[in-house]
């Protein structure tokens, strides 16, 4: 069996195993008391999109968190996450415009899988609204990202026609402002691959996480890292910090799980540990 072959079937067995989201939703609830000793927000708003298929009511315990710990959160407003258009792209650029205009400050975008997807994409349109974009398990390499909800998405939705089929060749490049991917090499719906940012754009990152596709709203993991990146200086961005304890648990596209640990055993051993 090729390279690829074996990567694909692996993919596809990963998705039985998205029902293990049940146990990030009950430790998010376990440990929302913790999770208030995230690094603290500075009043800015915040915009969180909705995977495909869902709505508001999926994000809103990431909102309620990010509320608690100092933010303007907003959900999208915008029903079931079903049908991508200009008229639903219109309706996310006017959102973003509201809010910016509203608050009088740049708005973060965070999205979850097509959500953010759309997160990115609504920043390149409206750039100077926006202070940073974060994406979690979201499809942003273009026409070769695998799902595997891909058929559901085009059952509702159709072909790619020529507007459509272009703007997704472009998904890979990334918006102009502090851009986070949020990704997980066991995600059973969005292939960990099409996650990963490409190239050496210097505001741009990918953070990995242990995580299910369906439990990353909720993942104490990603919720560190997501209150990590809210909680920059607006205009003083730097990439995420993987020094001391985050080593055990935050890697990125270039090293594996196995690479980190047996990175550190070594490191200890050089110094007598």
């Amino acid at each position: 069996m090729s390279k690829d072959l074996l990567k694909n079937a692996q993919f596809k067995i990963l998705k039985y195993a998205e029902v293990r989201a049940v146990f990030e939703w009950q430790s998010f609830y376990l440990l929302r008391g913790l999770m208030r000793r995230l690094p603290k927000g500075d009043g800015h708003p915040v915009i969180v999109f909705p995977g495909f298929v869902s709505s508001d009511l999926a994000t809103r315990p990431m909102r309620s968190l990010f509320d608690d710990l100092g933010y303007s959160t907003y959900g999208w407003g915008l029903g079931r996450n079903l049908i991508f258009d200009q008229k639903r792209e219109k309706q996310m650029r006017n959102l973003l415009k509201n809010v910016y205009q509203k608050e009088g400050r740049k708005v973060s975008l965070i999205g979850w899988s097509l959500g953010g997807l759309f997160a990115r994409e609504v920043a390149k349109a409206n750039p100077e609204y926006v202070r940073c974009v974060i994406s979690m398990g979201s499809p942003i390499s273009g026409a070769a990202a695998q799902s595997n909800a891909k058929d559901l998405f085009q059952a509702i939705n159709g072909n790619p026609g020529e507007h459509r089929g272009g703007r997704l060749q472009d998904t890979n490049q990334p918006p102009p402002v502090p851009t986070t991917s949020i990704y997980s090499k066991t995600d059973g719906i969005v292939h960990w691959e099409s996650s990963v940012q490409q190239g050496s754009h210097p505001q741009t990152e990918n953070i990995e996480v242990l995580a299910s596709h369906l439990g990353l709203g909720v993942n104490a993991l990603v919720m560190m890292a997501v209150a990590d990146r809210l909680a920059q200086p607006e205009g003083d961005w730097t990439p995420f910090d993987r020094s001391g304890f985050k080593r055990f648990v935050f890697t990125d596209s270039k090293q594996t799980w196995a690479e980190t640990f047996s990175g550190i055993f070594r490191n200890n051993q050089s110094v007598g540990i």
